[in-house]
């Protein structure tokens, strides 16, 4: 009795193309079974392409690698653009053999595979290093300087000397070879590894904000000028992780009688 459709799809999804069964299928006139084979020459062709790019991202760490340097670190930040909460930013040294191929820009992923490749990053990476900025110093230095000043944090919280930094557009004041790169988090595996970490990080800490000042949905729009976000700032006041100087918060304070405790 020949194999049903169902049970060619499930054999299917743990072949290799050199497996011979495949060329038996190939001789099935059921209609379901080439269409399944199509699907899975498909999803090979993806797959080739997608373990081809993640390869390609190593490009830039392989120069170093091939010259000697084993400790590239990869970094990033997020939340320049909140009205709330710290700016947050990581460092990552990868090993040369890293395999998690999805790691790219943390703004292309779901929040869920963020989490997984996050678990995957912390479990491989040679070292990691986080650094966070709070709202009071964002408004005595301004963002962009606190994104850098996150930074730099972040590099000297890695477990490891990072001997060049691979860096998403900007440059630190450190004494470390570095390498400027215009969205680096979807040109540089180690970046968008950075990414991935930073943003599940502040996510967490502002799923916490939102326990702690409940009513700004700060669990949901992780301190974005969101509606619910902005009525919250006029119903309820400002918190102690606002950002004074951000607009419309520094237009809105005049007018705002009642601010809540910490």
């Amino acid at each position: 009795m020949s194999e049903t459709i169902k049970e060619i799809r499930t054999q299917l999804e743990t072949i290799s193309p050199d497996d011979e069964r495949l060329l038996v299928w190939q001789q099935d006139s059921r209609v379901g079974v080439q269409k399944a084979i199509q699907n899975w020459w498909k999803s090979q062709d993806r797959a080739a392409k997608k373990q081809t790019a993640f390869v390609h991202r190593f490009d830039i760490e392989r120069q170093y690698w091939e010259q000697g340097y084993d400790n590239i670190a990869g970094i990033d930040e997020v939340g320049r653009g909140p009205l709330a909460g710290p700016v947050i930013a990581a460092a990552v040294i990868l090993p040369h053999n890293f395999n998690v191929i999805d790691v790219i820009d943390s703004k292309q992923l779901s929040a869920k595979k963020r989490l997984d490749l996050y678990e995957k990053i912390m479990t491989q990476a040679l070292a990691v290093g986080i650094g966070e900025v709070e709202a009071a110093t964002i408004d005595a230095i301004n963002i962009y300087e606190a994104a850098r000043m996150a930074m730099t944090i972040a590099v000297s919280k890695l477990q490891l000397k990072a001997e060049v930094l691979l860096i998403d557009a900007m440059r630190l004041d450190l004494d470390i070879p570095q390498e400027f790169l215009i969205k680096g988090d979807a040109r540089s595996n180690s970046i968008g590894a950075a990414s991935i970490v930073a943003k599940v990080t502040r996510d967490r800490l502002m799923t916490d904000y939102g326990l702690k000042y409940p009513g700004y949905g700060f669990e949901r729009n992780a301190g974005y000028g969101t509606k619910e976000h902005l009525q919250a700032i006029e119903t309820k006041g400002i918190t102690p992780i606002h950002r004074k100087t951000f607009a419309p918060i520094k237009d809105m304070q005049s007018s705002i009688a009642k601010s809540p405790r910490d």
